[in-house]
């Protein structure tokens, strides 16, 4: 196996890295102090044509990999952009898999050269307060009327709903006591966030404040047959397509984060002189971080053998678990230990490791919360009995 990147592939790190050169971390410091979202910095990655990059060529894409993408969303979280930057882009980028794959040919000729250009803004519907990771207990109902659905139900920690005019969404078109399967009977949907029928209102939460997540109430809202994506009823196996890449491209985007956050540890400790010497003399200093950057590094192979296998259509979904749980583990303890090593300025803003701390934790409870890939592991890998 090769840990070397293509000459093409290089190009777009090296692309992103000089458009983030535009957005240093005051600008995402800025972003998240006032709860904007980072409208400069989105339009700029857009004009720069980078959310097509994993779009199909006759969309207006550039039909590429999981790889390439991965390598552009590292550069922003690893540039200071950390979770702000990287969600803001995210669902463009990745998040239509489903639409690309069992989309009709009218819908992806409508809606791809859109979300390609910019001009178009999704957000993701799956997660609801009663069912949380329990994905197929999920209660938004879609009921067939003729060539429309009428869609009722309510989903949380919906993020960028309020920038988003359409939103993929989760719902069962059949109850769940109807169903042979849990998993049978839900479908997808690229539904109008239509304010005569939807409601959307921000959650206040610990980070990522320029990036909003919402809390989502579809009621009576009519959706044509011509917006379902594939077959009634697939949609649970529709979304499975999508979730080990954004699981792997958690983990690089982490990866990138930690080693920023032990970067700015380490010029802070080379700086900061105290009893006559700078105290990143001191052993009790230097080794969290030393120990941080071999987690990072471990954590970063994992994730290039999980991009690698998911680019060739490789069966990956044990490496995309592992590598989001070690990625996220060694990002949050890096930024913990950048926090640690910078004193009382690491709870400054001024300083940026508080910001990526924050946006970090996150990532030990979504995606998918580290226990669940722990629960996988023991079962799948190990083949131990379920445990839940």
């Amino acid at each position: 196996m090769s840990f070397s990147f293509t000459p093409d592939q290089l190009a777009i790190k090296d692309a992103v890295d000089k458009l983030m050169e535009r957005f240093p971390d005051d600008y995402w410091m800025e972003c998240d102090q006032a709860h904007e979202f980072p409208w400069a910095f989105y339009n700029a990655f857009a004009e720069a044509g980078f959310l097509g990059i994993a779009i199909p060529e006759e969309y207006g894409g550039a039909g590429l990999g999981l790889t390439e993408g991965a390598l552009a969303l590292a550069s922003i979280s690893g540039n200071g952009g950390a979770l702000n930057g990287c969600t803001s882009v995210h669902v463009s980028l990745f998040g239509m898999t489903p639409v690309i794959k069992y989309g009709s040919e009218e819908m992806k000729r409508k809606y791809l050269p859109a979300l390609v250009k910019g001009d178009l803004h999704v957000c993701f519907g799956v997660t609801e307060p009663d069912a949380g990771t329990d994905t197929t207990s999920i209660r938004t109902a879609a009921v067939r009327d003729g060539d429309h659905y009428v869609i009722n139900g309510k989903k949380v920690w919906t993020s960028k709903a309020e920038q988003s005019s359409k939103c993929l969404l989760l719902t069962r078109t059949t109850p769940l006591e109807q169903c042979k399967k849990k998993s049978d009977g839900m479908t997808l949907f690229l539904v109008d966030l239509d304010p005569a029928h939807v409601t959307i209102r921000p959650i206040p939460k610990m980070g990522r404040h320029a990036v909003s997540s919402c809390e989502v109430f579809y009621d009576n809202l009519r959706v044509h047959e011509s917006d379902r994506v594939g077959e009634e009823g697939r949609g649970f196996h529709y979304l499975l397509d999508g979730l080990n890449a954004e699981r792997i491209l958690v983990a690089y985007e982490a990866v990138a984060v930690g080693r920023n956050a032990i970067k700015k540890a380490v010029r802070y400790a080379g700086e900061r002189v105290v009893f006559g010497r700078p105290i990143g003399k001191n052993q009790g200093v230097q080794f969290p971080l030393a120990d941080s950057w071999a987690r990072l590094e471990a954590a970063e192979l994992v994730t290039l053998k999980a991009l690698a296998q998911y680019d060739a259509n490789e069966p990956c979904g044990d490496m995309a678990n592992m590598a989001k749980y070690l990625a996220t583990e060694a990002a949050f303890e890096a930024c913990d230990r950048a926090v640690q090593a910078h004193g009382g300025y690491g709870y400054a803003a001024e300083f940026h490791v508080e910001r990526y701390f924050r946006e970090t934790r996150v990532w030990k409870i979504a995606p998918l919360a580290q226990n669940f890939i722990l629960a996988y592991i023991a079962e799948k890998m190990l083949g131990m009995p379920r445990s839940y």
